[in-house]
């Protein structure tokens, strides 16, 4: 999850709330791509997540990474709860996953690159302190009580209130990981395409990288129990979003819903303050009963919108919220996705045709096929793993016409890190798939062997 915002002066007109969406906007040429992916850490002799404190904790992890690799701290309140350098950033989920928040960069080489070194450095420290990590959508054993929590004050408050807003928000917060990716867009009308598109096709990269078949040591029917379980939460600040698809829709109706999804926190001098459903509305005119008589500022506008969760969530940029966490070999193959599908007009146009005739329900059952069924998933008579097939093939010519070359110009273009998505077509067969097989045939019904498998 996000770290504080800051940077932004007093809101003085409604308007600024829209115009800050807005200064999003970039030329083509400018555009990024932002690569986040979230691990679990565990003690290798006894397999259970880290504490924070301790000779072999997330803090041995932060300090380790800080002082091997020079990266900057970050702490709050006097704990170590963060790293910073060239533009990326090592953050905490609630429950210890460790997430590296990549730099914006230009080509997928770049970030594939960033990935491969965080991974590299990650593995030097840890195998000093006997930790390991791996990529999956859900803790496959661990319960609820044997998960630390990290000394953030966001999370702090969180906690308690996730129990009243549907069966799974604990479960998210210390029990789940994910990869993203974060991109550009160049006008209201092209963010607009793009959170359609990116909205509806969510449930074919929720497919293809189904990596979450277990929960609580053993198998639980899902084939990602991550997507299922962010079915089962706040409804105020999860979902498909039906509303990006009504005549319209645009940087006004975004800050509309935003507007109405309950307050966290407001964030001062280095503490989080309590405003718990409270609403942003009244917080513009000075009635947020947090702090009275006070008025927001664009970074309180900035934290406001990391505490909405949806499918795929606009800020000055949209983030891809779909996938599970994932092995090291599939975490690059996230971006090219989606940067192949979004950053090509053709490529974006010919994933508007796929979906463009798709209802609110249709996409809805997508979703809960995908998490269910991953591949094997089929809604309307229609199959998806043939929807995946088209998905990668547009990503692919997407890619292609990028032509965006490799160091040394040794690769022409990004289209070899789909390869992972094409094997998994090749094979019918996820993650999700491989470990449920494994389980009930050479693992014996142990997940023990799940950690030194797919360990980074």
């Amino acid at each position: 999850m996000s770290i504080p915002q800051t940077g932004g002066g007093p809101i003085e007109r409604r308007e600024q709330l829209v115009e800050y969406l807005e200064e999003g906007c970039k030329p083509p040429e400018d555009w990024r791509i932002g690569t986040e992916h979230e691990k679990f850490g565990f003690t290798w002799d006894v397999l259970k997540p880290l504490p924070y404190e301790g000779e072999r904790s997330v803090r041995a992890m932060l300090e380790g990474l800080r002082d091997t690799f020079g990266w900057k701290p970050i702490e709050e309140s006097g704990y170590l709860i963060g790293l910073e350098k060239d533009g990326a950033n090592i953050s905490l989920e609630p429950g210890g996953q460790l997430e590296l928040s990549g730099a914006p960069l230009e080509t997928i080489h770049q970030t594939c690159d960033e990935v491969n070194d965080h991974l590299a450095q990650v593995r030097t420290v840890a195998d000093r302190l006997g930790i390991g990590f791996i990529g999956l959508g859900v803790a496959p054993e661990w319960r609820h009580e044997d998960m630390p929590v990290m000394p953030k004050g966001r999370y702090r408050l969180m906690t308690p209130y996730m129990d009243r807003v549907g069966r799974f928000g604990k479960v998210m917060m210390y029990r789940t990981a994910t990869i993203q990716v974060n991109l550009d867009f160049a006008s209201e009308a092209d963010m607009v395409k793009k959170m359609r598109v990116g909205l509806a096709l969510q449930p074919v990269a929720t497919a293809l990288f189904a990596n979450s078949p277990f929960f609580e040591g053993k198998p639980v029917g899902w084939k990602s129990f991550r997507s299922h379980i962010w079915q089962d939460l706040d409804p105020a600040r999860t979902g498909m979003l039906p509303f990006v698809f009504e005549e319209g829709f645009g940087f006004e109706a975004w800050v509309e819903y935003a507007l109405d999804v309950p307050m966290y926190f407001v964030y001062r001098d280095g503490h989080y303050i309590d405003a718990l459903g409270q609403s942003f509305r009244d917080f513009l005119e000075g009635k947020l009963p947090a702090l009275p008589g006070e008025k927001p500022t664009l970074s309180d506008w900035a934290d406001h919108l990391t505490t909405i969760f949806p499918e795929v969530r606009l800020k000055r940029f949209i983030e891809m919220r779909g996938a599970d966490g994932g092995p090291w070999r599939r975490i690059c193959a996230l971006p090219a996705l989606w940067t192949g599908l979004l950053y090509d007009g053709s490529a974006l146009d010919a994933a508007w045709d796929l979906v463009k005739g798709w209802d609110t329900e249709t996409r809805e059952q997508w979703r809960v096929a995908a998490g269910r069924d991953a591949l094997e998933a089929e809604v309307g008579g229609r199959k998806m793993i043939d929807l995946a097939r088209e998905v990668v093939a547009i990503a692919e010519t997407g890619l292609k016409a990028r032509a965006r070359p490799g160091l040394g110009g040794i690769l022409s273009d990004e289209t070899h890190f789909l390869n992972a998505l094409r094997d998994i077509l090749d094979r019918r067969e996820t993650q999700a798939d491989e470990m449920l097989r494994k389980y009930h045939g050479p693992w014996g019904g142990s997940l023990k062997p799940v950690y030194h498998e797919y360990a980074y």
